[in-house]
């Protein structure tokens, strides 16, 4: 921890604690795919997802990284695979919604995790519009051709569901980081529209909305922030990946299978949603 920033403070203790009490049946015989899995909360996602008794598909850029993860996966005794996946080129996200299908035989479970999120830091005069047009590219527009490339693949499995992940700075409105908080308010509303469109095809559609997580991803975000999210929330501490690993796999899980079009806030009480 340094005076402006936070390191990403892993705690695999909480991870190796969740993952002894999962249930090994509770997404049993699933197949889910996540992307950006080979690190932060996609690879906590991932690690669950196999825990509780499903085949996972580890979906990343950092293609060396995700078939590390997955290689250790299955040393564990769990069926993970790993495929490069390059969110800006459409091409590559049906190639791997293909690969997918292909490794696990169906497709019944997508996480749309992997994102840009260092755009922050700078007002809406300071953002330059590359790097806006760059995080609607992987954030918004991924999240809709890897929902539409699986779309197949999930009507047919008839217990379909998709896990998009938002963010609570769309719902408070976070300053100095407004390319990524718009994608995320993005993806919500894409959420509620694709439940509706995919609802009879037995398919449903929500989102999890985590608060600033202590994830590689967040390095970057000043202390004032964290600082902002510790006294803000209901529960004063800071959040780990494992804390919103709950919420995914009960959305991917039969017990979620009227539940659809929804957001569930997972941030301590920081916004109550």
């Amino acid at each position: 921890m340094t005076a402006e920033n936070i390191k990403a403070i892993p705690d695999p203790e909480s991870l190796q604690a969740l993952l002894a009490e999962l249930p090994n049946d509770l997404l049993a015989g699933r197949r889910v795919l996540v992307t950006g899995a080979a690190r932060g909360l996609g690879l906590a996602f991932a690690k669950c997802i196999a825990a509780a008794g499903a085949s996972v598909v580890l979906a990343d850029i950092l293609a060396d990284l995700a078939a590390t993860e997955a290689q250790g996966m299955r040393d564990a005794g769990h069926d993970a695979h790993a495929i490069p996946l390059d969110l800006c080129d459409p091409a590559s996200i049906d190639a791997c919604a293909s690969e997918a299908t292909r490794l696990l035989g169906r497709i019944d479970g997508l996480v749309n995790n992997a994102a840009i999120t260092n755009s922050g830091g700078r007002d809406a005069h300071a953002l330059d519009i590359d790097t806006w047009d760059r995080v609607m590219d992987v954030n918004v527009r991924g999240t809709w051709l890897m929902s539409r490339a699986c779309q197949p693949a999930l009507a047919k499995s008839g217990r379909g569901a998709i896990v998009n992940l938002a963010s609570d700075t769309a719902l408070w409105g976070a300053p100095n980081l407004l390319a990524y908080a718009a994608s995320k308010g993005a993806v919500i509303s894409m959420t509620r529209s694709l439940s509706r469109e995919w609802g009879g095809d037995g398919i449903t559609v929500n989102a999890v909305a985590p608060g600033l997580t202590l994830v590689e991803a967040t390095e970057y975000v000043p202390m004032a922030r964290h600082q902002k999210y510790l006294e803000g929330r209901a529960i004063q501490r800071e959040q780990q990946a494992v804390d919103v690993c709950g919420a995914v796999l009960f959305s991917l899980s039969g017990l979620s299978r009227f539940v659809t079009g929804q957001l569930l806030a997972v941030n301590g009480g920081f916004v109550m949603n």
